[in-house]
Formats: structure tokens, sequence, C-alpha cells
């Protein structure tokens, strides 16, 4: 090793020129150290804070190895080999765990320690000397300068000697310092050869010692183990390539034979007619969820149907959720918010309603058929497709499709070709009724064999014909339903309530029981299960005016009356529960002629505004046309009260009159008396008294006597 530099220190107190610039290489060459062994002691702390990092992840896989046969896996199973093979492994893992914990401290002792004292003592050490020997080299100056300013004419004692004292001081000071400071440069030569070589060597000893407690712990055994281990591994990759590869071959030919299905809608609906025998269906579907009072939103879910339950469930969800109870419920087509190919289903007690849109017409009706079938409990029987098949053409007899208006104005025409014409239709349509139907059905509520219209039709009788006869030759404008509008307006004008709705007609038919709080119910899921079945979405648009005295159905174009039900004979009026648009009411109407017994139909529509309030309005309607009647009913009772009082008091003012007249007639005749004959001294004269006068008979006597005695 050569030799190493050297301040002198026997030239400290001379402080020459030479000195200072030797000096300021010295001072150089510990600035250049000190960065080189910064850079140095980072590299170290980064090699010693990875193996300390590798330590704690080693130990952490060898724990996890260890807590893998308390994991669940959904698709593991039992797998004893691969749990004894990963216990193996953890073992293993583990010694080499402790190896690199050994390892760690051996770093941080022979290492990071010899290093750490040469940065934080040695160099430090250094520049505390630089700056206190600047310190003192500067008072050194400032001494002998104050010296040098002496004055040789002014020569004070006093100030010499302070002057010399404080150039003693200082120059001592400095030559201490001085001396210090060389000699620590000096030792800092030797030093920092040391504090290289020590971390390096302490290095080398702390991996030869691992690698040696590695080889102990990894013998023969090991080896043929991980060669057993490696082997099962590539027996396992020339599986899953295998798998790989039939994989492919099974999406080219998907992708050949589903290039078809791809868009929303089939371009040929005649390949792929609907099938509507379908009691389970699954799919994609836009759920309609209310955001506000007005506001709505359309969300995309899974759905499919699990025994009589519609499901939904969400791309990251587990299992699906309950979305509605589809027994004994109703389902149509509707159109919601300019959106193509919605539904709706309805539960059975009209309590939830949901919104949903299919990607094709094909999809939309499958649906509804599916929903329908369900909702008739068809997927309870052995053979639900047949069943269903069967249901579906029953159905299809048992709806008779909606005429046109004509038609139906001429077949409710009370004449005898009419009435056998409709008994006819009746009879033609219940002729074989289905099995399935005959059950599901519920007969007590609705009445059997009774068709269901769609359009609004108005019952003409005999008595509307002759009014329309007579509205002609009067020359007053009438309408086709036998009512003129000005008796609209008169009526309008008489209600004390106006209220007007705008209504969609969904259809009605003849119900059997009208009192039954079901009945309306009822009605509406048979009418929206036609509608779907027979694709009907067109309804008639009208002006429902509620009054007191009738409920009419106006037409908003040209304002004739199509219908007009008395108020009287409304017998109920609801909404549907959930549905709050949907409501109806079930209308009490005379049998056709007048004779028989009457019978009840239930109309069903559909509304912009809430149900509920067109129910309240009718109820209103009829309170009020309740109490009209008991007060008409009052007043003519209050009235022949008043005649019959008045009758008493004009009978016993003539008994008053009577009276009078009796008294003035008897003062009368005892005034005349007097003045005629003066009483004698024992003669006497009756005078009538006021009990007398009361009855007329004994007045007659009491003049009679006084007339003798006078």
């Amino acid at each position: 090793m050569p030799g190493i530099e050297k301040l002198p220190i026997e030239e400290t107190l001379e402080d020459s020129p030479q000195t200072r610039s030797l000096l300021g290489v010295f001072e150089e060459d510990t600035a250049a150290m000190s960065n080189y062994c910064t850079q140095l002691y980072q590299a170290m702390q980064r090699i010693y804070d990875a193996q300390n990092e590798l330590s704690a992840a080693t130990h952490l896989t060898s724990r996890l190895l260890k807590e893998y046969d308390k994991q669940r896996f959904p698709l593991g199973g039992d797998d004893e080999v691969m749990s004894s093979t990963l216990q193996q492994f953890a073992k293993v893992i583990d010694e080499l765990s402790s190896c690199h914990a050994v390892l760690s401290t051996q770093l941080a002792d022979a290492m990071m320690f010899p290093i750490t004292q040469f940065k934080e003592r040695d160099l430090k050490e250094i520049l505390t000397l630089k700056e206190v020997f600047q310190i003192s080299s500067d008072d050194h100056d400032i001494a002998i300068n104050r010296y040098s300013r002496l004055s040789k004419k002014r020569d004070n004692d006093k100030l010499r000697a302070e002057a010399v004292e404080d150039v003693y001081t200082s120059r001592k000071k400095q030559h201490q310092t001085m001396m210090h400071y060389f000699c620590s440069l000096n030792t800092l030569q030797y030093k920092k050869k040391t504090a290289l070589l020590e971390p390096l060597l302490g290095y080398m000893q702390a991996q030869i010692s691992f690698f040696k407690l590695g080889s102990e712990n990894l013998t023969q055994q090991w080896e043929d183990f991980l060669g057993t281990i490696g082997t099962s591994v590539q027996n396992v990759r020339r599986e899953m390539e295998a798998e790989v590869g039939q994989m492919q071959e099974t999406i080219q030919e998907m992708e050949r034979s589903c290039d078809g299905l791809y868009a929303p809608c089939d371009p040929d609906p005649a390949h792929s007619p609907v099938c509507r025998n379908l009691t389970r269906k699954q799919g994609y579907l836009h759920i309609r969820n209310k955001t506000g009072l007005v506001s709505s939103s359309w969300e995309r879910q899974y759905f499919f149907t699990q025994g009589g339950n519609l499901m939904q469930q969400g791309r990251g969800e587990v299992a699906g959720g309950l979305v509605t109870d589809l027994d004994n419920c109703s389902v149509m087509a509707v159109d919601c918010d300019d959106r193509r190919f919605c539904f709706q289903v309805t539960s059975f007690d009209g309590k939830k309603v949901v919104t949903l849109q299919s990607d094709s017409r094909k999809d939309c009706q499958e649906w509804i058929s599916t929903i329908n079938n369900i909702s008739k409990r068809i997927y309870l029987s052995e053979n639900a497709e047949e069943l269903a098949a069967r249901v579906n053409q029953s159905a299809l007899e048992a709806v008779t499709p909606s005429p046109s208006f004509q038609q139906r104005h001429e077949s409710m025409r009370p004449s005898s070709k009419g009435r056998v014409g409709r008994a006819s239709s009746i009879s033609s349509v219940g002729s074989e009724p289905s099995p399935a139907l005959s059950v599901l059905s519920l007969d007590a509520l609705v009445a059997p064999e009774t068709p269901i219209q769609f359009d609004i039709i108005s019952p003409v009788s005999e008595e509307n014909s002759g009014q329309s006869k007579t509205a002609v030759q009067t020359s007053r404008r009438s309408n086709p339903f036998g009512e003129s509008a000005d008796s609209t307006s008169e009526d309008s004008e008489d209600s004390i309530l106006h209220q007007l709705f705008i209504v969609r007609f969904l259809g009605s038919m003849e119900v059997r029981n009208a009192e039954s709080a079901d009945i309306i119910s009822e009605t509406m899921r048979q009418i929206l299960a036609a509608r779907a079945i027979h694709n009907i979405f067109r309804m008639t648009e009208s002006h429902l005016l509620v009054t007191c005295d009738c409920l009419k159905l106006i037409d908003p174009q040209t304002q004739v009356t199509r219908l007009r039900f008395p108020i009287s004979s409304v017998v109920q009026c609801s909404s549907h529960q959930d549905n709050k648009r949907l409501f109806g009411f079930v209308l009490q109407a005379p049998a056709a002629g007048g004779q028989g017994d009457s019978r009840a139909i239930c109309y069903i529509f559909e509304s912009n505004n809430d149900g509920e309030k067109i129910c309240d309005s009718v109820g209103l309607a009829k309170q009020i046309a309740f109490h009209s009647e008991m007060d008409r009913k009052a007043v003519e009772k209050r009235k022949e009260h008043d005649k019959a009082k008045e009758k008493q008091q004009e009978e016993l003012s003539k008994q008053r009159q009577i009276e009078k007249d009796l008294e003035e007639q008897s003062r009368l005749i005892a005034a005349s008396s007097r003045t005629a004959n003066p009483p004698a001294a024992d003669g006497q004269f009756l005078v009538l008294s006021n009990s007398q006068s009361e009855d007329s008979d004994a007045g007659e006597e009491g003049k009679k006597q006084g007339e003798s005695e006078a």
C-alpha cells in the first residue's frame, strides 16, 4: 500500500501560505470522501433494507402456505396432494426465512455499523474542527490588526498590554486548534481505507455464512422432491395447453353458428316464430326505477323465472333477488317513455307494478306468454308445455277479437234478430270450454262465456231511438248515441260537481257478483291478459266527465257524449293497488228490453292522472247525490209539516173569531136590556159569563132566557 500524505504539524505555528495551500488540498479530499461515503452508505442501506424485506416476505410466504388448509375455495375441493406439497414447501421456505433473518443480523453488525460510525463520527468530527479552526484564525487576525494599530506617539501601557494579551491568547488558541485539525485530517487518511474495507468484508462474510447455512439445509432429499414437483408442473402445463386448444375450437365453432344471434331483433321473423308455450325464461331486460316524483331511470339486469317468482340478478351479484310474485298476476304490453317492446307486470294484490323492456318484439311476446302461463300456475303440472299450449289455444278461442263499431252497434239493438245473433255468438265462444280455463277462471266473480269488449259500445235502446227521431224532427243536433249536446251542457251546468279527466278505454265485460271487493281487480287481470295475448295496443281516448247526476264519456274531438252512466247505477269504483293509473267501476245496468233481471258490467280504464282521484271524485258524486236526495225528502216533509201547521192555525183562528162574535153579541143584548127596562127592587137580569160563552149551545139558551126576563 503506497505511502500516505500527511500535514506537517510542526509548521502550524508558522501558518505559512504553503501550509494553508496544503490544508486546502486535504479539505477538498475530505469533502470528496464525505460525498462518496454518503453514496456508499445509501447503497449499503438499500442492501440491508432489501434483505430485511426479503426476510419478512419469506416468512409471510411460509405462513400463508401453512394456512392453505384453512382456506375455503369455491372450486378447490379437498386436494390432499396439493395440501401436503404446499406444507413441505412451507417447511423449506420457513428454514430459508430463518437463514435470511440471520443474514440480516450479520449485515447490520458487520456492514452497516462500520460505515455508519465512519460517516456519523469521523466525518462530523472533521467538520466540527474545521469550523473551530476557522473561528480561531479569524480571532487571531483581528488581534494582530488591533496590535498593529497601536499609536507610536500616544503610547499607552494599558492598551499595549491588552493588545499583547489578545495576540497571545488568539495565537495560542489558533495553534492548538490547528494542530488538532491537522491531526484529525492525517488520521482520516488511514480511517477512510478501513472504513471502506470493513463493511465490504462484513458483507462478504455474511453472504458466505448464509450460503453455507442454505447448503446444509437443502440436502439431496430436497433436490429429489423439487425434481418431482417440476415434472408434475410440466404435466399440468401440457393438460392446460390441450384444454386451451379445445376451447379455441369451441369458440370458432360458436362464432360461426351464433352470427345471426348478435342482432337484437331477428331480421326474418318467419324463421323464428314466437313460442307461447314456455313456462320458464331468462335473459337480460331493462327495468324502470323511479328516481323522483316524475323522473325515472332504466337499468339493465338479468331476469329469470324460478317457480312462480320473477327474479333479477346483477352482473356482480352471486344470487338473484325476488322482483315480484307471478301467481295470479297480470301482464300487458305498454308504451312507456318513448321506448319500444315494453311490458308491465302487476301483482295479484295490485301493490307492485314492474315495467320491463326487452330487446325485440319476439322476446317481448315470449316474456308476456311465459308470465301468463306462470300466472295460471301451469308450471306446477307434469306436462307444463302441453298444458300451456292448450290454455293458449283456449284463450285464443275464448277472447273474441273486437269487431267494428257498426257491427256492435247493430248487434246491441233491442230487436229479436240482434238478440239471437248475440246469443249465437256467445254460444259459439263457449261451446268447447277448455278444462284448464275452467279450473283457473273465477266463475264466482266473472260471468262465464262472456266476451271481452275492447271498444266503447253504446247500448242503443228504443227510448234513445225515439229521442233521436224527436231530435231530428225538432232540428236539434244529436249524437249517434241518442244524446244531444244541449242536454249535456244543461246537465253540466246544473250539477254541483263538475270534474273532467282524460281516460283511455281498456275493455269491459259482464260480471256476476257486482258487490265483490275483488271483482274489479280480477276484471283488470283478465282484460290485460287478453290484450297481451291478442297484441291489442290501440285504446280509445275519451274525456270522463264526473257530475252529481251521471258519468259521461265525451269524444275529445267532436265533444259528443259516447256513453252516459247514471250515478245511481254505479255500484263501486276502485283503482289498481299498485298501478294507480288503472281504475274501473261496476255498473248495474237494466236488462235488454227492460225484461228480466239487471246485469252488472265492469268497465276498465287507464288515466293520465291518479286513478284514486277519479274514484274519489265518483264517490264524492255519489255522496252528493245521496245527500241531495235526502235534502229533497227533508224539504218535502218540511213542506207537509208546514201545511198541517197552517191548517191548524187557520182552524184555531176561526174558533177564536167565533168566540169574539159570541161575546160581542152577548154584550149588545145586555146593553139593550138595560136601556129598555130599568131593574126593579127585586128584579134581576142575567149576564152571560165567560164560561157560558165558550159553549155555543149554552150561549143560545142564555140569550132566550134573557129575552124572556126582559
